[in-house]
């Protein structure tokens, strides 16, 4: 099947794209409300930007009614945000968690995901996720007719569950991806767990 974009609706194009571009890692994302209570919402339009800066990228859309979303608000308000990487042990709270809530009503205490002191953010983390970012927001560019919020966030410090580390007497942390059991989206309410892991050589 060959596919002409231009000739497809912007669901289309959405829907043909979520279920191809897979597997996507998901940023379980808290941020601060006006009232101070937390929100947090999954995305998984979301990856690695650059590593000099440190930059991570989520691209946040509208809601229904056309006015930005939560995160986004709170992100460009108060400038800290915590990216999670969920594991597939939390897939139900973190799709319970994409339910649109009242402005300003927290998921973290709705959904009563305990929450735990974040060394050098000054936002907590979410307990049981095995890797947390604490970042600052970069920049924000509106990008395309809906428009989509593409978020960079400059990472500050980063929380790695001693659990999935295979050496902890390293700097630079190695990790156990198997342990670590990171939630994958896939298309529709599909999600996606870690299989067989492949270790290749690169040519020299």
């Amino acid at each position: 099947m060959d596919i002409d974009f231009s000739e497809l609706s912007a669901a289309e194009i959405y829907h043909t794209m979520v279920q191809t571009l897979v597997p996507r890692p998901v940023a379980w994302v808290l941020s601060q409300n006006n009232n101070q209570s937390l929100n947090l919402a999954p995305f998984s339009y979301f990856n690695a930007v650059s590593s000099d800066p440190p930059l991570i990228m989520i691209s946040v859309g509208k809601k229904s009614d056309g006015s930005f979303k939560d995160t986004r608000v709170n992100i460009e308000e108060r400038q800290d945000f915590v990216i999670h990487i969920p594991s597939g042990s939390q897939a139900q709270e973190v799709t319970a968690s994409s339910a649109t809530f009242p402005r300003e009503q927290s998921e973290v205490e709705n959904l009563q995901l305990p929450t735990t002191e974040f060394s050098g953010s000054p936002l907590p983390r979410i307990e049981g996720c095995p890797v947390a970012y604490y970042c600052q927001l970069f920049d924000i560019m509106e990008i395309g007719a809906t428009p989509m919020s593409m978020i960079l966030g400059q990472i500050q410090s980063a929380y790695i569950d001693d659990h999935i580390l295979r050496d902890v007497n390293t700097q630079v942390p190695k990790v156990d991806t198997k342990k670590m059991d990171p939630l994958a989206r896939l298309g529709g309410i599909q999600y996606a767990l870690l299989g067989d892991i492949l270790s290749i050589n690169r040519p020299k």
